[in-house]
């Protein structure tokens, strides 16, 4: 069976990881490209370059997209900070503010930062920002992989 991930240094960007699915037919795959890469201890930055079809009438990332891409980073953050290897991990809850808007045309990227690790949880909060501007803030928990349902 063929790894759902794969993690390697991003050719586009010297210090940073792409993280990506290997079937390119699932969600996350919409989001791509997404590269990663730790900050200081227990803080990470994911990447999205987004596209057109990423967009909304206002040529600003549509919230759902917003949405996804914080879902997403919560998994690509834990991924830098240990905690998630492969598939199987899951959301437990998101909790989102939207701040202002994302020019559709630019990179966003998620800071995210790890509060706490349990045997079975995690739990993050971040900022979506784009060249300074701060434009959602999140915090999430989310169930490690292998952790029962």
């Amino acid at each position: 069976m063929t790894a759902p991930f794969r993690f390697f240094p991003d050719p586009d960007l010297p210090g940073w990881h792409r993280w990506e699915l290997t079937d390119p037919t699932r969600y996350n795959a919409f989001l791509a490209p997404l590269s990663v890469r730790a900050e200081d201890r227990g803080r990470a930055r994911v990447r999205m370059v987004p596209q057109r079809i990423h967009s909304n009438i206002r040529d600003h990332v549509h919230g759902g997209v917003l949405l996804g891409f914080m879902d997403v980073a919560v998994f690509a953050a834990g991924r830098v900070f240990g905690i998630v290897n492969e598939g199987g991990a899951s959301t437990v809850d998101l909790s989102a503010q939207f701040i202002a808007g994302a020019d559709a045309a630019r990179p966003i990227e998620a800071e995210v930062e790890l509060l706490r690790e349990t045997g079975r949880l995690f739990f993050v909060r971040g900022l979506i920002v784009q060249d300074g501007t701060t434009c959602a803030s999140f915090t999430a928990t989310a169930r490690k992989p292998g952790s029962p349902t």
